[in-house]
């Protein structure tokens, strides 16, 4: 599957942006202003002006819709999610080729809030994930105790957890130790 450099970065995104979220007793890692100044740095989305808590309300209120696409239990609620988001944010697509990017197209309009902006740029990545018929990819880590969110560009369609380093190793680990265990005691 071909994915544009904007889209990947997109998707990037709204994966990091979702895993923010407060699950099974942990904070919610965008929980002040300074947080979210430090998520729109780290994820260098440009344009973006003073922030306040209206602002961290509003993508705390994107990041959940984001999630509700993601659960989505078919292709046509995904596609009335992701059609809600984008209109909302008023999209006004423009070409763009800054900071070393070669042309792209971003789809939020010009002096947008920064929840517009992410679920103009977001949603349309994931609208492009929709239309190439990949709905599959996105996905929740498969491990008990994780549940964060990822897009799995696996070739296959295969992958499982959301980084195969920690949660993936950790349940084969522990997976290998019980047949030792049984084989030991069996």
């Amino acid at each position: 599957m071909l994915i544009p450099h904007d889209t990947r970065i997109a998707l990037d995104t709204v994966v990091d942006l979702m895993n923010t979220a407060p699950e099974d007793g942990r904070d919610d890692i965008l929980g002040d202003v300074a947080a979210l100044y430090a998520f729109v740095r780290d994820h260098h989305v440009s344009g973006v002006g003073e922030l306040d808590t209206r602002d961290l309300k509003a993508v705390q209120d994107v990041r959940k819709r984001f999630a509700e696409v993601f659960a989505a239990p078919d292709a046509h609620t995904a596609a009335d999610l992701i059609n809600q988001l984008v209109a909302a944010a008023g999209t006004t697509p423009q070409l763009t080729d800054h900071d070393g990017y070669d042309w792209h197209v971003h789809y939020f309009a010009p002096g947008a809030s920064v929840a517009d902006h992410l679920a103009a740029d977001c949603g349309m990545a994931l609208a492009f994930i929709l239309v190439a018929g990949e709905r599959e990819r996105l996905r929740r880590c498969e491990a008990p105790d994780c549940g964060r969110a990822f897009v799995d560009l696996s070739r296959n369609r295969s992958r499982r957890y959301c980084d195969s380093r920690t949660c993936g190793n950790r349940l084969h680990v522990a997976a290998y130790r019980a047949r030792r265990k049984e084989a030991t005691t069996g």
